[in-house]
This record gives structure tokens, C-alpha cells and sequence, in this order.
């Protein structure tokens, strides 16, 4: 299904599917994406500016069900993403007051966010939205971005390029016919970056979900968001994005 243009809609329709489409996300990982011992859920508890992130988690003394799926390293399949961007020799400085995300029942080892128009409202919101996934990819958690809104003032090369400059100081370029933005972020050692522009009427990519340095499964977002679309999506609200404007 292609990506549909979510600026024809207010942010509160868009917050309708992003929450279905979280959910289709979290059941996609489970049945048989992540490897055994690994599981996705909706996250409630990180706190900060990342309110409505998908965590995946590794279980500790758990006794979870048997999944099908494999980790594949990128040294024998290297993911097919159109721009890779390593950060190597960067060091991060550790914080007395920096508390790891863990949780009683596993680790936080990754965490994906669906970018919402009220992450680039503001100043004050961005800056907390990109503090907030730096810090997490400096303890080593690795982050997806998934950016279905066109660069603004505020990000005029997408969230990509903002999240790179905020980790790394390196600029990016988004190409003009490809405004829209698919980001997976290998926290490394070394930090690596495997970005994929898109563009509205396009397909989402298969990208990259790394549960540890140079390992990752592939995320089911295309699947994911057509589940969303197709069975969780209001009908009448289906309309305002697929008539013709």
C-alpha cells in the first residue's frame, strides 16, 4: 500500500492510526520476526519526551514462546537502504545523573518512534524529541525514526538529518523528490545510521530493526501499516486521504 499524505489530515487522525499501527507493529515482531527471548510491546514507561515508543525488550528469567524468526548480521546481509553513514571514533560522555531504561521483566535494547506532527510543533518539542533519542542511542539502545511528514523549519533536511547533527555534528541532505524519512540507528560501537528517503505513493521500505551491534531482524512496516490501514482505520477517515483533493 503507499504511503498516504498524512498533512491532508489533522494530528488528531493521524494519532488515531498511529496508535493502531503501533500495535500491528508489536504483533508483526512477534509472530515470528524476533528471535527467541526477544519481545515488542507498546511503551508506557520511558520517560521524557519519547511518549508513545514501540520497546523491544530482552527478556530476563522470562518464559516466552518459541519465535520463528532470525537475526541477520550485516557483515553477510548488509541492509538495502539507499544512504549508510558511520560516526566512527565518536565517544560519548557518561553522565552521573544517566540512568539506563530497564524494566522487571528485560532490557530496553531498541526503540522505534512513529514521528508525530506534535514532535516538530515547537522548538521546545524537537529539542526534547532529539535529546531524548541521542541519550538513548548514547546507553547503547538502538532507534528507529520513522517520519511520515515533510521537513519543516525546524527539521528542513527531515528528522534524519536533525537526529544526525544532534549525535554527530554531520550534516545530511534529504533529496527533494523524497521527502519523507526511514531512519535505523545501529548504536554500535561503531554509531551507524542506514537511511531511506521516501516520498508519498511510495511503498515503506524494509529496513533494518538491530538488536545488537552489526544484528538486526527486518521490521514489518509495510505489513504493519497496511494491517493498520486496512482493519483499524475509521472508513469516512480513509476517504480524506484517498479522494482526490
Amino acid at each position: 500500500m503507499p504511503i498516504h499524505d498524512w498533512t491532508r489530515v489533522d494530528a488528531g487522525l493521524f494519532h488515531a492510526f498511529h496508535q493502531s499501527w503501533i500495535s500491528t507493529l508489536c504483533r508483526g515482531l512477534n509472530r515470528g520476526v524476533l528471535p527467541s527471548g526477544y519481545f515488542a510491546i507498546p511503551e508506557q514507561s520511558i520517560r521524557g519526551p519519547i511518549p508513545d515508543v514501540l520497546a523491544l525488550e530482552n527478556a530476563v528469567g522470562m518464559d516466552l514462546p518459541e519465535r520463528g524468526g532470525e537475526g541477520l548480521a550485516v557483515a553477510v546481509v548488509p541492509p538495502r537502504v539507499r544512504h549508510i553513514e558511520t560516526a566512527e571514533g565518536i565517544i560519548y560522555a557518561q553522565k552521573a545523573d544517566r540512568v539506563s531504561v530497564r524494566h522487571t521483566h528485560g532490557d530496553v535494547v531498541a526503540v522505534i518512534e512513529i514521528i508525530s506532527p506534535g514532535n516538530k510543533a515547537a522548538r521546545s518539542q524537537i529539542r526534547s524529541f532529539l535529546e531524548k533519542a541521542a541519550d538513548l542511542v548514547s546507553q547503547g539502545v538502538h532507534f528507529m525514526a520513522i517520519d511520515l511528514f515533510p521537513p519543516g523549519r525546524r527539521d528542513p533536511q527531515g528528522i534524519h538529518g536533525a537526529l544526525w547533527d544532534e549525535l554527530t555534528g554531520g550534516e545530511f541532505v534529504l533529496p527533494p523528490d523524497r521527502p519523507l524519512t526511514v531512519a535505523s540507528y545501529d548504536a554500535g560501537p561503531p554509531l551507524t545510521a542506514y537511511v531511506e528517503p521516501v516520498a508519498v505513493g511510495q511503498t515503506l521500505p524494509e529496513m533494518p530493526l538491530f538488536l545488537g551491534p552489526g544484528y538486526y531482524v527486518p521490521a514489518p512496516l509495510e505489513s504493519s501499516y497496511d494491517l493498520a490501514w486496512d482493519e483499524y482505520f475509521p472508513r469516512p477517515m480513509k476517504r480524506l486521504l484517498e479522494d482526490p483533493k
